[in-house]
């Protein structure tokens, strides 16, 4: 099969990167913030053209150098895939869920490059906050932009243990093509039998020291993960969660306190009646990479030896990190997992090719009816307006209760007539690439926190 081009943003270390790699994608483009992160995918993929800095830095990456017309000029064919894993904090049910007012939000400003550089498909993925109701406006927005520009979509939330991942990590999933292509798209099948569990894949690094209990830990930790939380640089070091994960892991008996740097039994630190740390490694692990760490003479060796006897280690996905290790902890514990990605561009490149059957796709449902009507009016909407445009059966106050909701994203303009309170949808709070948005000055002053 002949290869296809993918730009990808706010890469990472590389989980999205190799798997689209996997499914036969080649990067003509992959730009991360973190210069560590950014080593990572340098230290993996030589050749490929990574930058450093704000993705929407035109300094860094100006969309319109990839465009149908300059590529046509220098005898490319269009790009494929736009792809990426913009910011989460915006949408994290653990933060605020500020959304379009959170200054970190790219994830309007993604939908908007599609309408310059025109790929062929568009992949974006995210935390499960973002399918909350919360966020029902902030979406259909997203999808009416789509249509707008010439492309449908869909959302989805998938688990990662659905596709060979050893932890649930759901996430929220938006693919859009056009649609002569997107008929031929279907998202992933799970894996047949589910994921290993946690002792099962990580048996053969717990007994690499001659641990004499790593085949009883092996067999008790017999469950998936919990999220792995990869954190960000204004928190501490390596560690494996909130109080409600924590517990989780120690029902699987791991001590999920901080994160080891050997394997057990410990010469150092000695365990916990809990039971073992993880060290970075076995995170990575779960994450569905295999680690191999370039600092350490024979490690690669060792680990391909282990390959060659358990065959739940898979080599396709194995991957080197650049850093110290709270440092790869963060890269991978904040990365789409590979074995996700792997199955997700699959999926992806075979409707590119329109290879299946088609199908007649259900698209463009509407997230957020009263969203909906609010954006097709020309002019201001009373409360029993918007309840008979949006469809719903809706009361007075909780038409103003959605609309509440909505004035987070949105501005929203009211006004009293006829002692009647009606509305009218504003301007969309998120950043688009307006010059004068505030989250310029708030990465000039905080770029060094931001991650």
């Amino acid at each position: 099969m002949s290869s296809l081009s993918v730009i990808e943003i706010c890469a990472g270390a590389g989980g999205q990167a190799l798997g689209l790699d996997l499914a036969g994608f080649d990067h003509e483009l992959a730009v991360e913030l973190d210069a560590t992160a950014a080593q990572t995918l340098l230290l993996n993929r030589p050749t490929w053209d990574v930058r450093v800095g704000d993705v929407a830095d035109l300094g860094i990456f100006d969309p319109s150098a990839f465009s149908p017309d300059r590529r046509a000029s220098a005898g490319l064919h269009p790009i494929d895939l736009l792809a990426g894993g913009v910011p989460c904090p915006p949408f994290s049910i653990a933060g605020k869920q500020l959304g379009a007012n959170d200054e970190r939000d790219l994830f309007a400003w993604a939908v908007e490059q599609v309408k310059i550089v025109q790929p062929r498909a568009l992949l974006l993925e995210n935390v499960r906050g973002l399918s909350m109701p919360r966020f029902a406006g902030y979406r259909q927005h997203v999808l009416d932009r789509l249509d707008q520009i010439g492309y449908h979509a869909e959302w989805r939330l998938i688990n990662a243990s659905d596709y060979g991942v050893p932890q649930l990590r759901p996430r929220f999933v938006l693919v859009a093509m056009r649609p002569a292509e997107f008929q031929y798209f279907q998202w992933p099948e799970k894996v047949p039998g589910g994921p290993l569990t946690v002792g099962e894949t990580l048996r053969t690094i717990m007994r690499r020291n001659k641990w004499k209990g790593a085949d009883a830990w092996a067999n008790a930790a017999a469950g998936i993960a919990p999220t792995i939380v990869g954190g960000s640089k204004k928190h501490g070091g390596a560690d494996l969660g909130p109080t409600r994960a924590k517990r989780a892991w120690a029902e699987m008996g791991v001590d999920a306190t901080g994160v080891h740097d050997t394997p057990p039994p410990y010469a150092t630190r000695p365990m916990t009646a809990v039971g073992p740390k993880l060290t970075v490694e076995m995170v990575a692990r779960l994450q569905g990479w295999v680690f191999i760490d370039h600092t350490i003479d024979g490690h690669q060796q060792q680990v391909e030896k282990e390959a060659s006897k358990d065959p739940s280690v898979n080599l396709d996905y194995a991957w080197k990190f650049e850093g110290r290790k709270t440092a790869r902890y963060r890269q991978i514990g904040n990365a789409f997992p590979p074995p996700v990605a792997r199955a997700l561009g699959t999926s992806i490149a075979r409707a590119l090719r329109m290879e299946g059957d088609a199908v007649d796709r259900v698209v463009d449902a509407a997230t957020d009816p009263v969203y909906r009507a609010l954006s097709q009016a020309k002019t201001y909407l009373s409360a029993p307006q918007i309840a008979r445009e949006s469809g719903l059966q809706l009361t007075d106050p909780e038409v103003d209760r959605r609309i509440t909701l909505l004035s987070r994203d949105f501005e929203i303009i009211r006004r009293e007539r006829s002692s009647e309170l009606e509305y009218k949808l504003g301007d969309f709070r998120a950043f688009t690439g307006q010059d004068d948005h505030l989250r310029h000055e708030h990465y000039r002053t905080a770029r060094s926190r931001i991650s």
